[in-house]
C-alpha cells in the first residue's frame, strides 16, 4: 500500500527527459572508450566510465527522493558531467581518441 502511494508521487524516471540524456551520454561515452588505446590510459578510462555511470545514475536517484534529496543528486549529477567534460578535454589533449570523427 505504501509503495504504491509513493510511486504515485514519484515520475517514472525512464519518462522523464533528463533522465534519456544521461542515459546517451553515458551509451556514448561507452563508444568513446572503445576507441581509446587498451594500454596505458586505464585511469582515465575508468573515471570517464564512472562519471558516466555516475550521472545517470544520480538522475535516477534524485527523481525517486523527495524533492529536498533531489537537490543533493542534481548537485552530484552536475559536478559528475563538469568532471567528465573535463576527463574528455584531457583526453583530446593527450591524442587518445583513435576514432577522429568522434570529436568533429
Amino acid at each position: 500500500m505504501l509503495i504504491e502511494r509513493v510511486k504515485e508521487k514519484r515520475p517514472n524516471y525512464k519518462n522523464v527527459e533528463i533522465w534519456k540524456i544521461a542515459l546517451e551520454i553515458a551509451y556514448f561515452n561507452s563508444y568513446i572508450l572503445e576507441s581509446f588505446p587498451k594500454k596505458g590510459q586505464y585511469n582515465l578510462t575508468s573515471q570517464i566510465s564512472r562519471c558516466s555511470i555516475s550521472i545517470t545514475s544520480n538522475v535516477t536517484a534524485g527523481l525517486v527522493r523527495t524533492n529536498k534529496s533531489f537537490s543533493h543528486f542534481i548537485d552530484i549529477f552536475l559536478g559528475s558531467s563538469f568532471e567528465l567534460s573535463t576527463q574528455i578535454i584531457i583526453a583530446k589533449h593527450k591524442n587518445i581518441f583513435q576514432n577522429k570523427r568522434l570529436m568533429n
